[in-house]
Order: structure tokens, then sequence, then C-alpha cells
């Protein structure tokens, strides 16, 4: 299957480089007949997008979706979707001293041992900004799961940690001053310096029986999905790391430690799930010659709910399937 695609009954391809003309989407295996809100479809996009918080990029991209195919007076007709979004805040030239640097941790130079060529700008294909058409793909995703609630947030970030309790911030933690992680990030960003952070996403309501027991598990495919983010280097479900230090019987004691899904299948239960995100790798020097997030886990956000989004459907579609030919004469 091409790295470009993701999914099996429902498949989200996205295309597009950084700094070309526009990123796009195209989502297939969607049902007929489901009611698109085009609002809702740029709300999502505009809590991922670059210029909405101060204290990250200083790119200001509009992003705004155009839908290209698939949809018909607002509902969605079951050919693949076409979204694209056209970017138009482009400052190539920031990457000119870049065409014959790598910079650590990017795809600069592993892209081009792969291809033996290479769009420098910006990091091209393996950008931030192609996680613009996962947000679209998710939200197609989401029109599948009614009744569903996917919730991310930081937990963790720098000296901030989310309480139990309180609003979730514009920077993505809860119950913390968010005048105060801003400024935390402003020093960042003028000292060219960055940070990760620990996130989590709780999946409420969720449909018990998705995934499969061997190679399709439903934790398996979660991890590819947020693994797959370029910002993404480790993730969890129910207790993650935790599991390596409790005991059989403190494990087992409460269904809960499974965190809704046992045997690679949900159970019913509220899935939680964590990601770790990694400080972005661009900072010196090249940091103050670009426009780069000290700190991406706020933007990830929405991307971490939507693909979280597009396995819950994909698995949800296939669950379908089964069904139907089970209960087939």
């Amino acid at each position: 299957m091409p790295g470009s695609s993701f999914g099996n009954a429902l498949r989200l391809t996205t295309f597009g480089e950084s700094h070309g003309p526009a990123m796009g989407a195209v989502i297939d295996g969607m049902p007929a007949g489901l009611a698109v809100d085009v609002g809702r479809l740029a709300a999502e996009l505009e809590r991922r997008r670059p210029g909405r918080l101060d204290a990250c990029t200083s790119r200001d991209e509009a992003d705004d979706a155009e839908i290209l195919s698939g949809v018909f007076e607002g509902r969605t007709l079951g050919t693949p979707i076409a979204v694209i979004v056209r970017n138009r805040d482009q400052r190539p030239a920031d990457y000119d001293s870049m065409i014959h640097q790598f910079r650590p941790g990017h795809a600069d130079e592993t892209t081009l041992l792969k291809h033996g060529f290479r769009d420098h700008r910006g990091g091209g294909r393996a950008s931030g900004r192609e996680t613009v058409a996962r947000v679209i793909g998710g939200y197609f995703a989401g029109l599948l799961l009614p009744g569903v609630e996917v919730v991310a947030q930081i937990d963790t970030l720098g000296p901030f940690r989310s309480s139990r309790e309180g609003e979730l911030g514009i920077y993505g933690l809860r119950g913390c001053d968010s005048i105060k992680v801003a400024a935390y990030l402003e020093t960042l960003k003028d000292s060219a310096d960055s940070i990760g952070a620990e996130l989590s996403c709780r999946i409420q309501n969720p449909p018990a029986g998705l995934g499969e027991p061997v190679f399709d598990k439903l934790k398996s495919d979660f991890g590819r999905a947020l693994l797959s983010i370029g910002a993404v280097t480790a993730y969890g479900y129910g207790l993650g790391a935790g599991f390596a230090s409790a005991s059989g019987k403190d494990v087992t004691a409460e269904r809960g430690n499974f965190g809704g899904i046992e045997g690679g299948i949900s159970n019913g239960q509220s899935i939680h799930l964590q990601c770790t995100v990694r400080a972005p790798s661009t900072v010196g020097d090249k940091a103050k010659q670009g426009r780069h997030d000290p700190c991406i886990a706020p933007r990830v956000i929405p991307v971490i709910e939507a693909m979280v989004k597009l396995v819950l459907a994909d698995h949800l579609l296939r669950q379908r399937a089964l069904a139907s030919f089970q209960g087939a004469p």
C-alpha cells in the first residue's frame, strides 16, 4: 500500500508539499447520504491552523477547505471525497540555505537517501503541514461515529501539568493559566529552543467489538495511526508504561486498567490512549531563519483526534461488513 494512504474499508490519502500550491485529502469508502457541515469542518481545521496561537509558528494560513468531489447538496455521495487547502503564506526562500544542509531529526537526509531527490522547502511531504489533510479525514470519519466522543489534551508540557478538573485552555492544557503557558513558549521561541509534551486521548462511548484478535488489533492500529504523526515518538493505552511495574493482581483488579481494549478488541468501555510528542528539532540559528513552533503539541491535539476517529471508523465499517456477512443466508 502506498505510504501516503491509511485505512482499509475507509481510506485516507493525503497529498501536497509544505510550500507547494495546496495540501489535500481523498477519503474513499464513505457511505452515501451523510450530512456534511462545512462550518464544523472549518472549526476543526481552525484548531490546527498555523497562526492561531501567538506563541507558536508565525506562518499564518487561513486553511479554508475546498470540497472538490464526493459531496452534493450537503450530503456524501458514496464516491471519493476530495478536499484541498491552498497554501497562501509561503516563504520558501527561508529554506534556501538548506538545499545542501540536513536538519537533525528531520527527514531531509533520509528523504534524499530514499528517493535521490527531495523538496527542501520546509520538509516537503514530511512537513507537519501534511497533518491538515489528516484533520480533514478525521472530520469525515467522525460522521460515522455519532455519540462517540474523542477528546485529546496535553497532560504535561515543560513545568505545566493538567489538572483533573477545569477548562481546557487554548494551548491544550486543562486547568492551567494560558497566559503563563504562552509566556513560557515565547521564552523558548526567543531563545530558539523547543520542548516536547505528554498527551492523552479519551474515547467515550466507543462501539464494542472493534479490532481483530491477531494482526489488526485495535491497539496496534491506534499505535500505527498515532506513530505516523511526525512528532509522536511513543504510544500507550490503558496503564501504558505502568504495565511494566504493575503486578498481575494489580492489573486485573480494575478492568479499566486495560484502557477499553482486551485481546486487541474494544470491550465497550472508555478507551484511554497516551502518546509522547518530541521537541521540534529545528532550534538555534535554523529556528531563527524560519517560522517554527517552540512546541508542536497544542496543534497536534486535533491531529491525534482525527487519526483516532479514522481508526474507529475504519474498524466500524469492517465490523459492519462482517456482521452483514455473518447474517447472510
